[in-house]
This record gives structure tokens, sequence and C-alpha cells, in this order.
């Protein structure tokens, strides 16, 4: 899947989520846009603004007062919640939502220098259907 999101400063989004730990792929990555890695098949191309109005009629969502959508990241534990979302907030991002516990789901969540809505969250329940399905698969 790739999504797309306009981004005001593309050096400061760059710089933003390389700190937070993603990487880019340089072959889709110019001085209007660049595509991060996410998952194996998941990516998200940050495209400046003036580049983004290209690819629609619509005007763009002022995220400064509105969320145009929320962006997920499922990580492997509590504690990668919290620090992805500290580390975000310490790299100009800015909280969100408070941290959400629903027992067998848990999540935080940062707006990034751009005002995109992320959330950050461990899912039990989903993450316990995966390991059971490979364990199936494996007998």
């Amino acid at each position: 899947m790739f999504v797309n999101l306009p981004v005001r400063d593309l050096k400061r989004s760059v710089d933003f989520f390389t700190k937070l730990g993603f990487t880019f792929e340089p072959k889709f990555t110019d001085e209007n846009a660049t595509c991060m890695i996410v998952g194996e098949d998941a990516f998200v191309m940050l495209l400046v603004e003036r580049f983004f109005k290209t690819f629609t009629k619509r005007q763009l969502c002022d995220t400064r007062t509105h969320t145009e959508g929320l962006f997920a990241i499922s990580v492997g534990s509590r504690a990668e919640v919290d620090q992805l979302v500290k580390t975000a907030v310490a790299a100009g991002g800015a909280y969100a939502v408070d941290p959400q516990d629903h027992g067998f789901m848990y999540g935080w969540s940062f707006y990034d220098p751009d005002g995109h809505h992320w959330e950050v969250f461990l899912d039990g329940c989903c993450r316990w259907a995966r390991v059971s399905r490979r364990l199936m698969e494996r007998d």
C-alpha cells in the first residue's frame, strides 16, 4: 500500500521520520517527494504541497485545525509504543491523544511537524492471531 501525504518542508519531514527510525527509497526520491518505507508492503509518499496538489482538484486539509486521517503503525511492545511517541515529540512532533489501554490493545499518538495524526499501537489480539496462524502453517 502507498499512502500519499502533503508536507510543507520535505527535508524537515525526512529528518523527522529518520529520527523515528524510518528509511527512504532513493529511487522514489527527488526535490518533490520521497518514499518512506513503513513495512514490507507499506510505504508513505511524502510530497511537497505544490506537487501533491497536481494529483487532486480538491483543497488540501489544514492539519493545524483538521484531521485528514489517522495513520496507524503497529509495534511489538508497549515500551516501543511509548518510545516511538516520545521520540516523535522530541524530534519536533506533538502529543495528539493520551495513551489508550484497552487490555488487548495499547496505543498512543502524535502529530508530525505537518500535523498528520499518527497512531502507534500494540495489538495483542491480532499479534497472537498471526503467531497462531504461523504455528498452524508449520504443522
